[in-house]
């Protein structure tokens, strides 16, 4: 899981690594009125869990309080799903530095790297100029060790106060890896400035994931997830991945949701999302319809081939959610495996003829999606009514 440079920054705090002086803002004025504490200039920078912030111009230096306010309006009006902004204290720096730890699962190891060359290019450096990216390998028993800082303190060119600076940043670094149960822990860039004193410019932190039930404090908000549909999922512990088109996908596992996605863009459809129907999943059909239906589809797709997963739980869940939910969309079924026999008779007594081929599912699918664009449907999705077709 990963946290959002804030959230990582504040781990920093507790580490004793320097930050720069910052505020987390969730709308233009509260990103003004921070950069008005802080004092110019500052950066405004995307809080978003992804890199290249920097390039894709989500993070702005500003000068004045109204580049603040047009840096803050330009990054929360770019597309990119930005909630919050962090707006903080521009520091000036004569070197840019990298730092990371992160796991060397081959020796059972950690593995610290940094570099010189840190900042924005720091992916170009690595695969250009590999042998500037310094890697050291750390017993997870013993932990960062005095000749571990002065050795790579030394690599990087630091001597005399910054070198000293530089072991508590990284033992501090440390400090947050092992405490977090993070995967990876990186200051990137780390400022060195003209009075040796070293700075956080820049926090990932990643955690690992079976280490969350030790963790509350980072149990994700809404602000991790594409969509509040996708923050439901999460909390009904439904795998989800929210897209912009007209067939919501309820499929059972990766390998077939991926060719069925690819068979739907084949036949000229769009996928309005993905949703995991298989696994533990298999009886939440109502809640997996619901979900499904909150993105005002132009159908439901249901693709399974389930083993453990049976197919006739399966059915009996899609049936009622029909029943309670009554979609107006049309619901394309194509249910296989463990049990298939009884799903047949339960989708049939529903009324809904149940498919065999994945194609020809897809291909329903899409057809329905052109046919019901300009209009809504006028029956309920469980009619039988020869103009839907046999598939819902």
């Amino acid at each position: 899981m990963k946290l959002f440079e804030y959230q990582a920054k504040e781990q920093f705090i507790k580490a004793g690594i320097p930050i720069p002086e910052g505020q987390v803002a969730s709308t233009v004025e509260e990103a003004v009125q921070g950069a008005e504490r802080i004092g110019s200039p500052v950066v405004v920078k995307a809080q978003l869990l992804q890199g290249g912030r920097g390039k894709a111009g989500l993070i702005r230096k500003a000068n004045t309080l109204e580049e603040v306010r047009k840096a803050a309006e330009g990054i929360f009006q770019a597309g990119k799903g930005v909630r919050k902004v962090l707006v903080e204290q521009a520091v000036p720096f004569k070197r840019e530095l990298y730092l990371s730890i992160t796991l060397e699962p081959a020796n059972a190891k950690a593995l610290v790297m940094a570099s010189s060359e840190g900042g924005v290019e720091i992916e170009q450096v690595a695969a250009e100029q590999p042998e500037k990216i310094l890697q050291y390998t750390v017993d997870l028993s013993s932990g960062i060790l005095p000749f571990h800082s002065r050795s790579i303190a030394y690599d990087l060119g630091l001597e005399g106060e910054g070198s000293k600076r530089f072991a508590a940043v990284l033992e501090g670094l440390w400090k947050v890896f092992r405490t977090c149960d993070a995967e990876l822990a990186e200051i990137n860039p780390l400022f060195l400035t003209d009075g040796q004193a070293l700075i956080a410019g820049d926090g990932k932190l990643s955690i690992d994931d079976n280490s969350l039930f030790r963790h509350p404090e980072f149990e994700p908000g809404p602000d991790y997830f594409e969509s509040p549909i996708a923050y439901e999922a999460y909390k009904e512990g439904i795998p989800y991945l929210q897209f912009d088109g007209d067939i919501s996908l309820m499929c059972a596992g990766a390998g077939l949701t991926t060719t069925v996605y690819d068979l739907i863009h084949y036949e000229g459809g769009t996928v309005a999302n993905y949703l995991e129907f298989g696994g533990p999943n298999y009886r939440k059909g109502l809640r997996a319809m619901e979900l499904c239906l909150a993105n005002n589809p132009k159908v439901v797709l249901i693709v399974s081939f389930g083993t453990i997963a049976r197919a006739d739980v399966m059915a009996q869940g899609i049936v009622e959610a029909i029943q309670k939910l009554n979609p107006s969309c049309p619901i394309v079924a194509c249910i296989r495996g463990t049990g298939e026999e009884e799903a047949q008779k339960i989708l049939k007594d529903a009324g809904i003829e149940p498919l065999f081929d994945t194609e020809e599912a897809v291909r329903i699918a899409v057809r329905y999606t052109r046919e019901f664009s300009d209009a809504p449907a006028t029956q309920p999705a469980g009619d039988p009514s020869p103009s839907r077709g046999g598939s819902l």
